[in-house]
């Protein structure tokens, strides 16, 4: 076999493996078009959520939730 031959098998490998470990990462970074079609909360889903866990009081949910409705 030639050496350019052999050359050429080597290089398509480390093409073949650096394409494998790329498709990990972006499997693995969430790349997956599941999450991708899950609607992001709006700004007043993420306050009434934040109330619901207890995070913020009822008094800072209302003095949040005005500043939204004034930027609406």
């Amino acid at each position: 076999m030639s050496y350019d031959y052999m050359m050429g098998m080597h290089a398509l490998w480390w093409v073949f493996w650096i394409a494998v470990v790329i498709a990990l990462i972006y499997l693995g970074r969430g790349g997956s078009p599941v999450r991708r079609d899950r609607p992001r909360e709006t700004p007043h889903e993420v306050l009434r959520r934040r109330l619901a866990n207890g995070e913020i009081s009822t008094e800072e949910y209302e003095k949040r939730k005005v500043i939204l409705d004034q930027d609406a």
